[in-house]
């Protein structure tokens, strides 16, 4: 194996310690400190660190299949099924906190004594007490793994860098799909890159005390996921579930980086990226945040069923961008896997991710069939003769009361496997974008799309964003919740800076080109039947069309008319051509007053209890100027 393994001294009587780590060349100064600092205190048996080689992720894959984590699945090239503990299978947000001298850097006081629902603070002296009673010795008779990371190209001027220590081979495997891992970075540190120091624990060190569950080693009761901005450290303890151990993810590349946006100037975002091209050759990037399982990773890889048509997927998850010298906005996907929701995926509603989920893919908490595959809600029935396994590991048919496949169980694979992925997915500078779309799940009086007045108003959409909860986080039911920007759990700062953040893009001193906000609503239902309006999937390219050619309008305009809620496309302007089944355009885009009513009192609440006093005084005046128009 050509990753380097470092001894470890173990006497009798005396901590274990790593041996010399600051004197190993390919170990840079800060990161041996990092690194020390890590093992004295979780007390590993002995430290690997990570250069990212095919033959060193063959071992860990080995490794966990030895310990029973993973299956290798014959049906595929290079994939594998893992089964988690069942009190490990989402983001945590009741455990999820930010750590910072003042509650009021990390969330705006409620009013009344309302809990907040746009963060969790822990105050520096809590954090203390947590840590020490969680990560001392937490790693004990385990391998520490170091793994140097980057989040986006590694050249690329938008990226940033992690080191991960951890004591989960999955979260070794994972993150090898998810980041640039190993050397290359490494290399970058070693010239003096500062980096973001995450560390991570499953919390189970050895001999264990009690029996694992699934052979999955985690620790639900004591579940904590801290992130300190000021110092750009992430400590993470008790869960092995990617959105908690995968801390390039949305701890670092949202909480910890939309900190880091605020200071440099740029956006660290909730946000999928596509690049749509019409026939006629012309192209343009969009960037779309959408909450949990609102068709995010859908939308990124559409096939679209408007002729002539083509959309390519630059990311699906997470955007960071940034103003370039000529005032555009520029857009990375800083991650390198799609960590994508699996039940809803199939050759219906997403081919181009079922081709990209072929190989070298790991799979968390699905079905499993005999035959040596992967099944889940949505796909086909298996062949006769093919029996399935749910995600427990018991015998399961169709039909059964409960589900072959955790709601949130998911696939991790490289992005570069996605037959549409973007030529210039991972270009230095990023991509150039023109619109911004907030979207999700409304069942009622949200129109399909529009398009906001200005980007003030835009920043109140975003403001204002709300959808039915979902099963990546722990929220039970069919609750419309506040989520705001897609951005609601992670949040790395106090939203009402955050929205000063934006409106700030509007008087940047340089050259500045905004892209043109939009809202869209895939998820309204007739009243009558409780289906949707809209059929959505490859159907939504028409949307995305309006969207298009609203970019490149000359004035306001031009296949729109005014609205309550923003510019709404003019009748025939959504072109309708070979849509199958009657779609009702005029159900679509009704604004009923009374729902707009009761939105604008319920927003004003929301305001005025989570946000208060550090609502920037733009978003209050656009609610009122909404309310007025509502009104008239």
């Amino acid at each position: 194996m050509s990753s380097l393994l470092l001894g470890v001294l173990r006497r009798p009587g005396t901590a274990v310690g790593v041996r010399s780590l600051a004197s190993i060349p390919s170990l840079p100064p800060a990161v041996a400190e990092f690194v020390k600092g890590a093992a004295d205190e979780c007390k590993p048996s002995k430290v690997h660190v990570v250069t990212g080689s095919a033959e060193e992720l063959q071992d860990i894959y080995a490794g966990l299949q030895r310990d029973g984590m993973v299956k290798k699945l014959p049906k595929y090239d290079n994939c594998w099924l893992a089964r988690t503990d069942p009190r490990d299978v989402a983001r945590v947000e009741s455990k999820t906190v930010i750590v910072t001298k003042q509650q009021r850097d990390t969330i705006p006081i409620p009013s009344g004594g309302a809990q907040s629902q746009l963060g969790s603070w822990m105050s520096e002296s809590d954090f203390q007490k947590a840590r020490e009673d969680r990560f001392p010795g937490c790693m004990a008779g385990r391998t520490m793994y170091v793994i140097p990371f980057s989040m986006g190209p590694v050249n690329s001027s938008l990226a940033k860098f992690g080191v991960q220590v951890t004591d989960s081979p999955y979260v070794v495997a994972s993150m090898g799909v998810m980041t640039r891992m190993g050397t290359p970075v490494m290399e970058k540190l070693a010239e003096g890159a500062e980096f973001v120091r995450c560390q991570h624990s499953l919390g189970r060190p050895l001999p264990l005390k009690a029996p694992l569950v699934n052979s999955w080693p985690c620790n639900p009761e004591k579940v904590l996921i801290s992130h300190l901005p000021d110092s750009r450290q992430i400590m993470s303890f008790g869960s092995g579930y990617g959105g908690n151990s995968l801390l390039g993810k949305k701890c670092f590349a949202l909480r910890i980086a939309s900190r880091i946006a605020k200071d440099e100037g740029w956006l660290a975002e909730h946000m999928l990226i596509l690049g749509i091209t019409n026939p006629q050759g012309v192209k343009r990037y969009v960037a779309a945040a959408f909450p949990s399982a609102c068709g995010k990773t859908n939308l990124a890889m559409m096939k679209p069923a408007l002729p002539g048509w083509t959309v390519e997927c630059v990311g699906d998850d997470i955007a960071w961008m940034k103003f370039d010298s000529q005032g555009k906005l520029r857009a990375i996907n800083p991650e390198n896997g799609f960590f994508g929701v699996a039940p809803g995926t199939s050759m219906k509603t997403n081919p181009h991710a079922m081709a990209t989920i072929a190989r070298n893919t790991v799979f968390t908490n699905v079905g499993e069939t005999s035959d040596g595959g992967v099944w889940w809600e949505g796909l086909d029935p298996p062949a006769p003769g093919v029996t399935l396994t749910d995600w427990h590991g018991k015998s399961w048919k169709i039909g059964d009361a409960t589900p072959c496949a955790h709601p949130n169980s998911r696939f991790c694979a490289p992005a570069g496997q996605c037959p549409i992925i973007d030529p210039l997915w991972e270009s230095d500078e990023g991509v150039p974008i023109d619109a911004i779309i907030f979207g999700g799940r409304r069942p009622e009086g949200v129109p399909l799309v529009y398009e906001s007045f200005n980007w003030r108003h835009g920043v109140f959409v975003g403001a204002a964003m709300r959808s039915e909860a979902t099963a990546a986080a722990e929220h039970k039911g069919k609750v419309i919740m506040h989520d705001p920007f897609a951005m609601r759990p992670f949040f790395g700062y106090n939203f009402g800076d955050y929205l000063a953040h934006w409106l700030s893009m509007e008087s940047r001193k340089a050259p500045t080109q905004l892209p043109k906000i939009f809202h869209v609503n895939w998820f309204r239902k007739d009243p009558a039947s409780g289906g949707f309006l809209w059929p959505g999937f490859g159907e939504n390219a028409r949307v995305l069309e309006w969207i298009f050619r609203r970019c490149g309008r000359q004035s306001d305009e031009e296949a729109a008319e005014r609205s309550i809620v923003g510019w709404v496309p003019q009748d025939g302007a959504i072109d309708v051509q070979g849509l199958g089944g009657k779609v009702d355009m005029g159900a679509l885009f009704d604004l009923p007053k009374p729902f707009w009513q009761k939105e604008v009192g319920e927003l004003r609440a929301y305001f005025t209890q989570q946000v208060g006093a550090d609502l920037p005084a733009q978003v209050g005046e656009e609610l009122n100027a909404l309310e007025q128009r509502v009104r008239d």
